[in-house]
């Protein structure tokens, strides 16, 4: 009779999970500066088909489909792609900054923590209650910035009620494959996570395609070829980064460390995402970091330290 292992909620985060959450974050940062490319050739549900159309092909001619139930493919494809992503394109077309998305889309945390205790019974340790307390000033920080007109012009003047709303809506559809993935690897442990993002990958595909065609008025001109041909190299290379880097790395990794982690404790990691964002804001897009902006860094970082480390004194101290 071999000794039980021990729990996810025990495992500590070894180096390697570590640099894995670190490359995400870098990953996930620099998205929303291709996306805000992206949209300024493609509308909302064509930059969606482009991203997952180059996610998932050629890669399912070429990795067999993962070992897990195909429900569980299909709803991770629907909530992370169609939910999370349709949402977010939305929310920055019609009224949403990149920098204050990027910042919005974090509360996935909170809604995971939510839905991994409604639906997987994970209780949040002391740490990550700390963790999380400390990430939600941070937050606040980052929002209180763009009620600051004193610093300049309001970036919550480039918002709408209803860009704020369709973000919330897209952190909830990312807490929601968060407990896909988690619900997929309690029913076949030990899945290819790179396998389970390539083949979800496939799914928003069409029906990307059909809400183009049902609601873009201009979606009828992407089936000449002149149409493609003009499409300015940035915005291509926006999708490919969106497909490959964001969408093939970042979700195999993030689906990696949520096969051996409760997502309680790897959806925090996430709110080091608006950091990396703003940086890139910075240096590529020209924007500025202002005084609440490095408050909320500052908590967002220490809010991290809390996650990752505090479960090792909790063990050193027991």
């Amino acid at each position: 009779m071999t000794a039980s292992a021990p729990s996810a909620a025990a495992t500590p985060f070894r180096p390697r999970d570590l640099l894995a959450a670190l490359l995400v974050v870098v990953l996930w940062g620099l998205n929303f500066v291709a996306m805000k490319w992206g949209l300024e050739s493609f509308s909302p549900f064509q930059l969606g088909a482009a991203r997952y159309l180059f996610a998932a092909v050629p890669l399912v001619l070429l990795v067999r489909p993962p070992r897990v139930h195909w429900r569980w493919v299909v709803m991770f494809g629907l909530f992370q792609g169609i939910g999370q992503f349709g949402f977010l394109f939305f929310a920055l077309k019609v009224g949403m900054t990149a920098g204050l998305a990027s910042v919005l889309l974090q509360t996935q945390v909170f809604f995971t923590a939510l839905f991994g205790y409604a639906l997987l019974r994970e209780r949040p340790g002391r740490p990550l209650v700390w963790g999380l307390a400390l990430a939600a000033a941070g937050l606040v920080c980052f929002v209180m910035n763009y009620s600051d007109r004193s610093a300049g012009p309001a970036a919550g003047q480039a918002t709408t009620l209803a860009g704020l709303f369709l973000t919330l809506c897209g952190a909830a559809m990312w807490a929601s494959s968060n407990i896909v993935a988690r619900l997929a690897q309690q029913r076949s442990p030990g899945y290819d996570p790179l396998a389970f993002v390539i083949w979800s990958s496939a799914v928003p595909v069409l029906p990307f395609v059909a809400l183009s065609a049902l609601f873009d008025a201009d979606a009828a001109r992407w089936l000449h070829w002149q149409a493609l041909a003009g499409v300015p190299w940035i915005a291509w290379a926006s999708v490919a980064y969106l497909g490959w880097a964001a969408t093939i790395v970042g979700y195999a990794l993030w689906t990696h460390l949520l096969q051996r982690h409760p997502a309680n404790r790897v959806a925090p990691f996430s709110l080091a995402v608006p950091v990396v964002g703003l940086t890139a804001g910075w240096l590529v897009l020209g924007e500025t970091v202002a005084p609440w902006q490095w408050a909320g860094i500052a908590f967002i970082v220490v809010a991290l330290a809390c996650v990752v480390l505090g479960p090792r004194f909790q063990a050193k101290t027991a």
